[in-house]
């Protein structure tokens, strides 16, 4: 007994005597029947419980073989049992897992659970059996088999290793395995291949932590039938916990039923979703059967085509398709694809019955006959089978779009003021001319021209006042030509005319003359009558070009040369021109060099106060001696250097020059002189020109009241906000305005009132027909009155003759300077020609004619 205090007695323990009386009275007390044998198998000791267990008393146990508590069907097996237990004598438990029964005395059975201890007596080996009475559980798995065996679920239950011990009938009805054949799988053999490694880490994971859980919910779980089949189910698992371990019970759901219903659920919602998103598209859908027979339309569609629904469903799609239409693209189909396409309904749905979807611009004729264009989507309809069993057309009206590409195209081939060609057209026009000459050894002409002074009219009018010039002009050229012929405008004030079928030189003398006369007559525009004039340059296909970028070039160069020989002139390209161009894109490229390597010098023409008759001022005036072009006229380099920007650089350093020379010359003379300096447009524009001026001052030493800066009407018109505040800022740093050439502009004469100005240059072209031409006299005789009345000083340029000085000293002119008194000379030269000049006109002015 000392060997284990739990037990009654270990397998070689011997009791004493006095602890053979505590295990008596142990097993007496005992809840469970016990029944000690000995090797022969008869009883030697029970306790009350198997009394009551068996229904014998004590009296009749003792002595008898074990076997009278067995049913007689197990006797045989028992003895064997009984010498096997004696012969390895351990611990052990009878009737787990497996059917065991005992008989009782009134010869009823009873179910049993038996467990197995040896004890070692002073006679001999014996066994303490332990026996339970489980009846009470057997007729609790008993109902809990009724109940599963009643659910209307497939049940089944699993231990830890995945062994079904009980199925109910509805497992093999959905499973198609007999009762015997489930209970010895297991259970992975009920579940597809690709699932069963997941189940086993699953059920693994259970047991560890068992929980009542549902699986399959929301996801896809399969079933595996005895004959192969699969059938989604849904389980719920819910542990049960016995004396023989933890197991699973698991309801299966069969839900093949569910998903079917389910799926007709959503096909019918489907189909509603669908008809009313078919029905509130703001596309024209129409389906048809694969012979074009219309099945149905939604409200788009009928609203697009003006149809009724009856008036459409089962008649031909061809109803609302243009039959020319049809035939054409039977033919493009037909030639694109190999194949012989009808010009019926098969064009329409060609491409979308190859398994693609056909998207094309199509023309829609409504119930009025009116035509839409449409653009159109065709898709195949198949069955699950993959055949065609009708077509899908879904349209929408493209009238906009198409209006407004139609739009785009002119805009991007026509000028958007006056309508006519722009350069992409008349490039496209020129070649497609060409192409229609060369065979027949044709000609065309290309004429160019460009407005003379058209800037003058922006800047003084202003741009609204040009635009409808602009407009006149391009009506008269259109009156003046053919309808065969183009005219084009390229931008600002440069238009093309491109005559087809042209003949001679000589015999084109007509129509531009009558070009120019057409230009030339007064356009009245508001109030304004204008008065302009063209220079046109002119080239000849083949003789000059045989390409539209060679033709235009060539008709520029030619009206290039027009402007260059005085304007209001029309001239045919030449060989020479081209050498010309060329000349002054080298001449421009010495002209950087020379401005950067300081090569231009300055040039000054003295000023005469007619009163006194003294030199007065000075105009500087660029010169540009150069190496390998001699003495370059500045009406020559001074447009070149506007045109390639380089104006800035060259006016700043004639600026500066002019101011350090004049400050020398000052010094020598002992006295002041003015220094006129002109400004080009370029240069009045820049923001920062009056810290240039400002710095050419401080950098000379020149006082700001000896220098005046000349620009010239146009440039105060261009912006006039601006250019008051530009003035402002020069008048700011004390020197003076002078305004150049004037009368030659359009602008109104209340700008001087407006512009801080300081004296007016009369422009030579008045002066030079003073005593011939008496309107000039009059301009002359307005301007000094005038700006005498508004404080204004007058300088007239351009004095060649005794004559013309007379005439200004009569009308109290200011100042003169011209060639009568001198050229423009060197600073090193100008002591000796002021003295000169002074010697021959210092003379006191006559009085005045007034």
């Amino acid at each position: 007994m000392t060997a284990d205090r739990n037990s009654p007695a270990g397998p070689s323990a011997t009791p004493l005597p006095g602890e053979e009386q505590r295990l008596r009275l142990v097993i007496e007390a005992a809840p469970n029947a016990m029944v000690m044998v000995d090797r022969r198998g008869l009883i030697t000791l029970v306790n009350t419980q198997t009394e009551k267990l068996f229904a014998y008393n004590r009296a009749q146990m003792l002595g008898q073989p074990v076997e009278m508590l067995i049913p007689q069907r197990f006797r045989t097996h028992h003895h064997a049992f009984r010498d096997s237990f004696f012969t390895h004598p351990d611990a052990r438990a009878m009737g787990a897992g497996r059917d065991l029964y005992g008989l009782r005395g009134d010869g009823r059975e009873v179910p049993i659970e038996i467990g197995l201890n040896p004890l070692q007596m002073p006679d001999g080996p014996y066994v303490l059996a332990s026996v339970i009475d489980i009846t009470e559980r057997k007729r609790a798995e008993e109902r809990l088999r009724l109940i599963i065996e009643a659910a209307p679920n497939a049940m089944l239950m699993t231990n830890a290793q995945g062994r079904i011990v009980l199925v109910n009938s509805q497992t093999e009805r959905l499973f198609g395995y007999s009762r015997d054949e489930l209970l010895r799988l297991s259970v992975e053999a009920l579940i597809p291949e690709r699932f069963r490694a997941h189940h086993q880490t699953f059920r693994n994971d259970f047991f560890a932590q068992p929980d009542a859980r549902a699986m399959g919910a929301g996801r896809e779980l399969y079933g595996l039938r005895k004959d192969a089949s699969e059938i989604p189910i849904e389980i719920g698992l819910n542990p049960l916990q016995t004396e023989d371990g933890t197991f699973v019970l698991a309801s299966v759901i069969d839900i093949s039923e569910r998903l079917l219903a389910q799926r007709a659920t959503r096909v019918a919602e489907a189909d509603r979703l669908r008809q009313s998103i078919l029905d509130s598209l703001p596309f024209a859908v129409i389906a048809t059967d694969v012979d074009g027979c219309i099945l149905t339309v939604n409200p788009a569609a009928l609203q697009l085509l003006d149809y009724r629904r009856e008036e459409l469903v089962g008649r031909s799609a061809l109803l609302i398709h243009e039959p020319q239409e049809l035939r054409r693209r039977a033919e493009e189909f037909s030639e694109q694809t190999g194949l012989e396409i009808p010009a019926n309904f098969q064009v329409i749905v060609a491409s979308g019955s190859r398994n693609t979807a056909d998207e094309r611009e199509w023309t829609y004729v409504r119930k009025d006959g009116r035509h839409v264009p449409v653009n159109i989507a065709i898709t195949a309809m198949r069955d699950d089978d993959g055949r065609v069993h009708g077509f899908l057309k879904v349209a929408y009206d493209i009238t906009e779009r198409k209006r407004t590409e139609a739009v785009i195209r002119h805009m991007a081939h026509h000028d958007a003021l006056t309508g006519l060609p722009n350069r992409a057209l008349l490039l496209d026009r020129i070649e497609i001319a060409i192409e229609q000459a060369r065979p027949r050894g044709g000609r065309l002409a290309l004429l160019m021209l460009d407005l003379d002074h058209f800037k003058r009219i922006n800047d003084s009018l202003g741009h609204l006042v040009g635009d409808r010039l602009l407009l006149g002009v391009s009506q008269r050229l259109r009156r003046c030509v053919r309808r065969s012929d183009t005219v084009a405008r390229l931008g600002g004030d440069e238009f093309v005319i491109l005559l087809a079928d042209a003949e001679s030189r000589e015999a084109l003398k007509p129509l531009t003359d009558q070009i120019a006369a057409a230009i030339a007559a007064p356009i009245q525009v508001d109030e304004h009558e204008l008065l302009v004039s063209s220079s046109i340059g002119g080239c000849v296909y083949p003789d000059d070009g045989d390409d539209p970028t060679t033709l235009l070039k060539r008709a520029d160069t030619a009206m290039y040369h027009a402007k260059a020989n005085g304007r209001s002139n029309f001239q045919w390209f030449s060989a020479a021109m081209e050498q010309e161009s060329r000349d002054r894109l080298a001449l421009a490229t010495a002209l950087r060099r020379a401005i950067e390597s300081d090569e231009l010098s300055v040039g000054y023409q003295p000023q005469i106060a007619l009163r006194s008759g003294q030199v007065c001022g000075l105009e500087a005036l660029a010169r540009w001696n150069s190496l390998p072009w001699g003495e370059v006229s500045p009406d020559r380099f001074v447009p070149i250097a506007e045109e390639g920007g380089l104006i800035l650089l060259l006016g700043e350093r004639v600026l500066r020059t002019a101011c350090r020379e004049c400050v020398q010359l000052q010094r020598s003379l002992g006295r002041r002189l003015s220094l006129a300096v002109n400004v080009s447009p370029r240069q009045f524009q820049q923001p920062e020109w009056p810290q240039v001026v400002r710095s050419a001052l401080l950098e000379s030493g020149l006082s700001p009241a000896d220098l005046e800066l000349e620009i010239t009407e146009g440039m105060l018109m261009q912006s006039p906000d601006r250019s008051v505040a530009q003035l402002r800022a020069l008048r700011d740093l004390g020197v003076a305005i002078v305004i150049d050439d004037f009368g030659t502009g359009y602008s109104s004469l209340s700008y001087l009132t407006r512009f801080p100005i300081d004296k007016l240059k009369i422009d030579r072209s008045f002066v030079r027909d003073l005593d011939a031409d008496a309107a000039d006299a009059a301009v002359v005789n307005a301007i000094i009155a005038m700006a005498h009345s508004l404080d204004i000083g007058v300088v007239a340029e351009g004095v060649e003759t005794l004559q013309q000085q007379q005439y200004l000293q009569q009308r109290d002119c200011d100042q003169v300077q011209g060639f009568l008194y001198s050229i423009a000379v060197p600073l090193e030269m100008l002591e000796t020609r002021i003295a000169d000049i002074e010697h021959r006109h210092g003379t006191p002015a006559p009085q005045s004619a007034a």
